[in-house]
């Protein structure tokens, strides 16, 4: 009852300053939470411009930030495990081979995508490793398969381009091929497919350094799998070598090199031989 009493008494003699000091630390709080409220939302409004900037900035690089995998100098895409075929094209211009392929349905890709993406008859054109581009895929012909689909297509590219080289390498069936060309020109062309499917030129210095066994059109060849002599066996291991020699071997590539530049992805037509 006292303390009712007082409080009415502090209203009847208007001393009110108890009051008005509780008043002042619900005022205090309530500023300092919006405040708080505030510098949060400037933080979330500083991190999404500082990220759309770094963006922007990769953007304008050519690349992206390299995903984890590529990080690896270990790492090499499956796709250039056999069976895989692959062209060598001396050119620093990724869009001049894509239109010189007719690519239906291209897109700019990052290294990582276009690998991903190198399938059936979707192909990946890289960026330049050095002077050259890689155009890779299992839809690129197989001489195996239709060698005159192979041949139109090197010499077209080769009109347009001028240096061009083709490998073919399936460790499965022992089929192998290599081929080069300028100017639409033959220089050089092997192909085996169980037999001799394509002998063009005289072999290389770059063949005879690496003892590469090449056989004639209807010669009987015996098979010797399993042996240290076995001149398949011999071919498709040493063929990496040669596209060294020649130009890149996809296989040595590391993580280094997927992590610069983009290339295209699209898909091989009927206009693409012809």
């Amino acid at each position: 009852m006292n303390t009712l009493g007082n409080f009415f008494q502090l209203r009847a003699t208007g001393d009110s300053s108890g009051l008005v000091q509780g008043g002042d630390y619900v005022a205090l709080i309530m500023v300092l939470l919006l405040l708080s409220i505030l510098g949060i939302a400037a933080l979330f409004v500083w991190l999404a411009t500082r990220q759309a900037r770094l963006r922007r900035r990769e953007m304008r690089s050519g690349f992206e930030s390299p995903p984890n995998w590529a990080r690896s100098e270990q790492f090499r895409p499956e796709i250039f495990d056999s069976p895989c075929r692959w062209i060598a094209i001396r050119t620093t211009e990724p869009r001049a081979v894509q239109k010189a392929l007719k690519l239906a349905n291209a897109t700019i890709c990052t290294w990582a995508e276009g690998l991903a993406e190198a399938r059936d008859r979707r192909i990946f054109i890289t960026p330049p490793i050095g002077e050259w581009v890689l155009v890779v895929g299992p839809g690129l012909p197989d001489p195996g398969d239709d060698v005159d689909a192979c041949f139109h297509l090197l010499t077209k590219l080769s009109r347009e381009l001028g240096l061009v080289q083709f490998f073919c390498l399936n460790r499965a069936l022992g089929h192998h091929a290599w081929a080069r060309l300028d100017a639409g020109e033959v220089l050089r062309a092997y192909a085996w497919a169980g037999h001799v499917v394509w002998h063009q030129g005289s072999p290389s210095p770059a063949e005879l350094g690496l003892d590469l066994r090449c056989f004639e059109y209807l010669e009987t060849v015996e098979p010797a799998w399993g042996q240290t002599h076995d001149p398949i066996l011999q071919n498709l291991d040493r063929l990496p070598m040669l596209a060294a020699r020649w130009s890149v071997d996809p296989t040595s590539l590391d993580g280094r090199h997927f992590t610069t530049g983009r290339g295209i992805v699209g898909e091989l037509n009927s206009r693409s031989v012809m």
